[in-house]
């Protein structure tokens, strides 16, 4: 079910696009997140890397955690968010569960991290590492 869910919303964002219906984007990325980004692009030094997969998967106490990896190439059902020239691959399994959400990047004196608001979220865990929807 997750991943027919997910072909068939993905199908429906394409149909929309192909016929020129204007759609919102999946999720937004903050100047904060997609400076954070640009600099670990550059960091890794890999001409492959053409931005950040976002996903989500099963893990933890609340069973769902956000995934980061970096991008070589967009697939076919992928949603790509594009922010001041960066690129956020969004997994077609993940959509159902990101719409909406914003990816910011917090630095301050106790952490330097990725920060997901989701307004699909119900619940997470303690530490903050995992969610329900």
């Amino acid at each position: 079910m997750f991943s027919t869910l997910s072909r068939h919303l993905a199908a429906a964002a394409a149909s929309a696009a192909s016929s020129g219906a204007s759609a919102q984007a999946v999720m937004t990325v903050t100047p904060a997140a997609a400076s954070r980004i640009k600099d670990l692009m550059n960091k890794k030094r890999d001409d492959s890397i053409i931005g950040l997969r976002v996903g989500v998967g099963k893990k933890g106490c609340e069973n769902m955690s956000y995934t980061m990896n970096y991008a070589r190439d967009i697939g076919k059902l992928d949603e790509v968010v594009e922010t001041e020239g960066v690129k956020v691959v969004v997994d077609p399994n993940a959509l159902m569960y990101l719409i909406g959400t914003q990816m910011d990047y917090v630095d301050n004196d106790l952490a330097s991290e990725f920060v997901f608001t989701n307004p699909n979220q119900k619940s997470s865990c303690g530490c903050g590492k995992s969610f329900s929807v």
